[in-house]
């Protein structure tokens, strides 16, 4: 067969596999994937030649730099520490202690080989961790730091295997040397990586201001980017291309993006285009691994030194090695964080433990790395046991989706869809299931059947997040007043779901929450207050100001009976806000104007300061206070912020036609997202094709309602 044939047919089976996977939802598309692999090779005798090269290069490359593109910002910040040790660590520690119980249990595979074997398995899928993690109901800071975890562990890994391999060709190994490269090849990679990713950044933006806007030059351009630094890397400096594009990747996702601004839909294009890429990528390399695994099973079954069944029972007990290694692991690392005084982290839980153990799915990373393995050493040679390495690997990667599959929703007693890179086509950022809470986190639903009200909850929070997404320096006013407005939606329909014993504490929270805020602003004025920088009316003003807002929520408990909870929770809201704004409402009158407004400002910070820190603490994560209030609130000091910043900095032009025209443009989005959210719903049968034609109604007159409204605006 030639190669352009084997492309065809591998990628006509990636379409298979995930058609299949619609109708056989309780299996992950990886192992129906392998499956049809191997039915290839055994009916059809087919065989895909491969080369460690282009092998590398073609997979393991653009892999990783997507993950890195992807994975959350906030989070990979402020885990960097833990992060990183885990990936070296705990890799290391798979790698010793692993290399040694494959040694013992395969005696005629050399120690370094196993060594490569260990370190090579140790790398985690990073979506199917984060899409199992995050189902399986993790705290945040193991479900981030395993995740974390996961997208660095695939340099380390593969450098150790790299190591490993070299090791068991050339029979030479240093310590010393191997430190000193080591080293080298890390850094240097990571420089290549970090340097190359700003200058193509650099390029395309340049590019963009010369007017060179072809949206399929700038796709390809992206698409060509981890190719480039990898080679560049290999190549040129000598180094690890795996930490380059994995460094590139992170740089991708930390650098400013407005240059997106000369070109709305490249994101859109360059988004979906990785999406098929990837999808591909990932679905051939485990196709791959199907049609290899006859190979290593053929050879082990015809070698009169092994047994099919010892190979069989190998694979068990080395990733019954690794899977206890892993939850040690993580009860050692929630101890640490639960005995730090300075941490506020969960107490340790074996259960947790296990799940985390059970999330390290292994996935193409381990798969790419072995069938890289050479077939000859220096000496001509064949390499000892390389069908043996070859069934363990494929075996410790089966076996961990099944273990996955069976025993996570045993343990949490409810469904979990089990995913890996490339098993979901729709790869946008509004079909993600989690992200940060201040920046309105959404998760996927949790029940099948959803009824209409959560189901339309469910599309306004990824429009929400869509919205977030596309938030700049220039556009930030028009990005909290739409966020507003879909807050006050999803909040009437919340409200209307809930029975009156369920509202009661609904709105004591709320109550909590905001006198929290308030008591930010208080302390923030007195601040300033005490520091000289406003002057006593202004105070005296502020001080009024906020005594009423505070009387309010006193008053406001005991009218909490009878039909009229649903009146007081709109009359809250909307008496707050009034008061708040009273000061922007009446800003041209009196000579404290710009005092005034800078005092709003500055106050509107100490709200949001004060939340942060008051949900930080132990009382407020045990009483799980509802994380769409929490950002309802923020969105309201937020856009306190922002509408003073406008007034601070309107001068002769007119900013209403440019806010007109961002929220126009944002408006569409977010019904994009909607629609999308609908699609993803359907497919993965939350909802009826009823519902999703009722649902898709609402968007249709709410895009009629803006096309009438430009219409009527253009005569």
């Amino acid at each position: 067969m030639t190669m352009l044939e084997a492309i065809i047919i591998l990628i006509c089976l990636v379409l298979v596999s995930n058609i299949i996977s619609h109708y056989l939802t309780f299996l992950p598309v990886s192992l129906l994937q392998i499956a049809l692999g191997l039915l290839l090779a055994l009916v059809f005798k087919v065989q895909i030649p491969l080369r460690t090269d282009w092998f590398m290069l073609l997979f393991i490359a653009p892999l990783l730099f997507n993950d890195g593109r992807h994975f959350p910002k906030a989070e990979l910040w402020a885990l960097r520490g833990p992060i990183i040790a885990n990936a070296i660590f705990l890799v290391l520690a798979t790698t010793i202690v692993g290399g040694y119980v494959i040694h013992w249990l395969v005696p005629d595979l050399p120690l370094a080989a196993s060594f490569a074997l260990a370190a090579i398995i140790s790398p985690t899928d990073p979506v199917a961790v984060q899409s199992i993690s995050s189902q399986a109901k993790l705290p945040d800071g193991v479900l981030h730091l395993v995740s974390g975890e996961s997208l660095i562990n695939d340099a380390s890994g593969l450098i150790g295997f790299k190591y490993g391999i070299a090791a068991t060709v050339t029979g030479l190994f240093s310590w010393q040397h191997a430190t000193t490269d080591f080293f080298y090849i890390a850094l240097v990679g990571a420089v290549v990586g970090v340097v190359l990713m700003y200058l193509i950044r650099g390029l395309q933006a340049f590019l963009l201001q010369q007017g060179i806007s072809d949206v399929v030059l700038h796709t390809v351009l992206q698409l060509v980017t981890p190719f480039i630094i990898y080679l560049v890397a290999e190549e040129g400096a000598h180094a690890s291309g795996v930490i380059a594009v994995v460094a590139a990747g992170i740089v991708y996702n930390f650098s400013n993006q407005n240059y997106a601004g000369y070109l709305p839909e490249l994101k859109i294009v360059t988004e979906r285009t990785w999406d098929i890429a990837i999808y591909l990528l990932n679905g051939v390399v485990f196709i791959i691994l199907g049609i290899e695994l006859p190979v290593a099973m053929t050879q082990t079954i015809r070698n009169p030194n092994d047994s099919t069944p010892v190979a069989i029972l190998d694979v068990i007990l080395v990733w019954l090695a690794i899977f206890a290694l892993r939850v040690i692991w993580t009860l050692g690392n929630m101890l640490f964080h639960y005995l730090n005084p300075s941490k506020d982290d969960v107490r340790p839980s074996i259960g947790v433990a296990l799940l985390s153990g059970l999330s390290g799915v292994r996935g193409a990373i381990t798969m790419a790395g072995v069938l890289s393995v050479p077939y000859y050493v220096a000496s001509g040679a064949p390499f000892p046991e390389r069908s043996i390495m070859l069934f363990i690997a494929a075996g410790v990667i089966i076996l961990s989706l099944l273990m996955a599959v069976i025993f996570i929703p045993l343990i949490t007693k409810s469904k979990v869809s089990i995913m890996t890179r490339g098993s979901d086509l729709g790869g946008d950022d509004e079909l993600q299931s989690q992200e940060n809470m201040a920046q309105g986190m959404v998760e996927k639903p949790s029940e099948k059947e959803l009824p209409e009200v959560k189901a339309r909850i469910y599309t306004m929070q990824l429009a929400v997040r869509r919205i977030e997404s596309e938030r700049h320096t220039s556009n930030q006013r028009a990005v909290y007043d739409l966020i507003s407005e879909y807050q006050e939606m999803i909040r009437q329909l919340q409200v209307a779901n809930r029975t009156e014993e369920q509202l009661v504490p609904f709105l004591e929270d709320e109550l909590k929450l905001r006198q929290v805020g308030l008591n930010g602003e208080a302390q923030v004025l007195d601040q300033l207050w005490q520091e000289g920088k406003i002057q006593g009316r202004t105070y005296s003003y502020f001080q009024k100001n906020l005594a009423r807002r505070r009387q309010m929520l006193i008053n406001l408990p005991k009218q909490l009976n009878g039909s009229h909870i649903l009146v007081q929770i709109g009359h809250l809201r909307h008496n707050l806000n009034r008061l708040r704004y009273q000061v922007i409402a009446h800003r041209q009158k009196g000579p404290f104007y710009n005092e005034r407004l800078y005092v709003e400002k500055e106050c509107a910070k100490g709200g949001i300061k004060a939340l942060s820190t008051f949900l930080k603490t132990t009382a407020a994560k045990k009483h799980r206070y509802n994380r769409q209030l929490i950002y309802q609130i923020i969105v309201n000091y937020r856009n306190q912020i922002e509408q003073i910043k406008q007034m601070n900095h309107a001068q002769g032009h007119s900013p209403r036609v440019t806010y007109d025209r961002q929220m126009r443009e944002l408006r569409l989005k977010a019904l994009a997202a909607e629609r999308t959210g609908i699609q993803n719903m359907l497919e993965e049968r939350y909802i009826s094709w009823q519902l999703a034609a009722k649902l898709r109604q609402y968007v249709n007159y709410s895009e009629n309602a803006l096309l009438l409204a430009d219409n009527v605006e253009d005569n």
